[in-house]
């Protein structure tokens, strides 16, 4: 399939926070079609993490989401500072929300997280080996109680909804995938 030409006819920033960046654009289809409020939120992308411990337990953490004003188990994860790479806020990230370091680390993939209104990319990565290191060091925005689980066990919270965040589910299935493919 050819790009089609959507043509950027004015942009301009509605919302400029270190938590959002949305840009109000108005663009031209090709086929003339003008849509004079196409939001785009930006974004430096994020990590989601998959971790193993050294007793082969995954890492969760138990947190109160605030837009969806809900609790809910994830992955650990968390936003890519301007000029920070994927790597290296993976291993700040687990770090920060488990109080855990990873003995190895691996990217398992990466993805658009929502493609038709963020520039947001998913980087996904493999932590074998996680061992203790320290305290949490959260933000004040974060309230996470860290829990382990077993791998039957993170299968059925995967199949019965229990972990519910979309992010968490596609990165978990594609570790999954990983550890069956390298073990």
């Amino acid at each position: 399939m050819e790009k089609p030409a959507w043509r950027l006819r004015t942009s301009s920033y509605v919302v400029d926070t270190p938590f959002m960046r949305l840009r109000k654009d108005e663009v031209e289809l090709p086929d003339g079609t003008v849509i004079s409020d196409y939001f785009v939120r930006e974004s430096n992308g994020f990590v989601v993490i998959f971790a193993l411990t050294t007793a082969g337990r995954v890492l969760l953490g138990r947190e109160y989401r605030y837009g969806c004003d809900a609790i809910g188990l994830e992955l650990p994860a968390g936003n890519i500072a301007a000029g920070e790479e994927p790597l290296a806020c993976a291993l700040r990230e687990l770090r920060e929300e488990t109080g855990y370091r990873a003995g190895s680390i691996e990217p398992i993939g990466s993805w658009y997280a929502e493609p038709v209104r963020s520039s947001s990319r998913a980087y996904a990565y493999l932590v074998r080996d996680a061992v203790e290191e320290g305290e949490q060091i959260l933000d004040a925005t974060e309230h996470i109680e860290v829990t382990q689980v077993e791998l039957p066990e993170l299968r059925a919270m995967l199949a019965d909804g229990r972990i519910h965040s979309l992010a968490s589910i596609a990165v978990a299935y594609r570790a999954l995938d990983a550890l069956a493919a390298r073990p």
